[in-house]
């Protein structure tokens, strides 16, 4: 049996006030966990416990990862100095291993851990559209573009499993969309755990949905498979129809 990619078991506190009941939660490796759920349930504090973040809360349980993990969260966290190739390959940088090595590929095509680093963020920034501002700063970059190169440094960091809190939530619907269809592509051979509050991006992403609420996790049922390497269709009948069963199960 493949082990899993991680688990998270236990429950939290802030003070003395309980922030999520007793969770069971296994991440299986290959595609999109959603973890969905209102604020305040606890929702990033399971995904910072994956990433061995602190989380200013009190944790009783264990916590296990098996797998490297990169992290996307919903502010881009670009240095406002660096322009995007700099941001892209900021690892690299802080790590020292931005030289050329021998060139490698996945065998999905995307450029391996091993490759020239700076042809590696070359292709990453053609693969998030941003090739004709690859030197510009943050500051002239959109909030859209400034989210697709901390999409392109996430892959640049080449970890199988990728954490997203909520990337994608400060975006207009529009921009927030296309996101979804660009990471689900990009992200396809990963294994990936998005935390969300939106139902309409759970039910466009998720291969598996999970409800956290105040009373616990629940894992809801999903009708129809995701498309390989794509969201689902946001206005198509079954993922709307999913949209409103979520909806229900926030409020319940």
């Amino acid at each position: 049996m493949t082990a899993a990619a991680a688990s998270v078991r236990g429950r939290a506190w802030v003070g003395d006030a309980p922030l999520f009941a007793p969770v069971d939660l296994v991440l299986h490796p290959g595609g999109w966990t959603c973890l969905l759920g209102p604020s305040g349930v606890g929702k990033s504090t399971i995904l910072r416990l994956i990433a061995g973040m602190e989380t200013g809360a009190r944790f009783e349980g264990e916590v296990t990862r098996n797998r490297p993990v990169a992290l996307m969260a919903q502010d881009s966290g670009l240095i406002p100095w660096l322009d995007v190739t700099g941001n892209v390959t900021l690892g690299a940088r802080l790590r020292g291993t931005l030289r050329a090595s021998a060139s490698s590929q996945h065998a999905d095509g995307q450029p391996g851990q091993e490759a020239d680093p700076t042809a590696r963020a070359v292709a990453l920034i053609e693969a998030v559209g941003l090739t004709d501002r690859a030197h510009h700063l943050p500051a002239n970059l959109s909030g859209g573009q400034r989210q697709r190169v901390a999409l392109a440094r996430t892959l640049f960091e080449d970890r199988p499993l990728v954490l997203l809190d909520e990337p994608f939530s400060a975006l207009d619907a529009r921009t927030r969309a296309q996101m979804q269809d660009l990471a689900a592509r990009l992200l396809d051979t990963r294994t990936v755990l998005l935390v969300t509050h939106d139902p309409a991006e759970a039910a466009r992403l998720g291969d598996r949905i999970l409800l956290l609420r105040e009373t616990g996790l629940t894992d809801w049922p999903i009708a129809s498979p995701r498309p390989k390497a794509a969201a689902r269709p946001y206005d198509a009948p079954e993922v709307l129809s999913l949209q409103a069963d979520l909806m229900r199960g926030m409020m319940a």
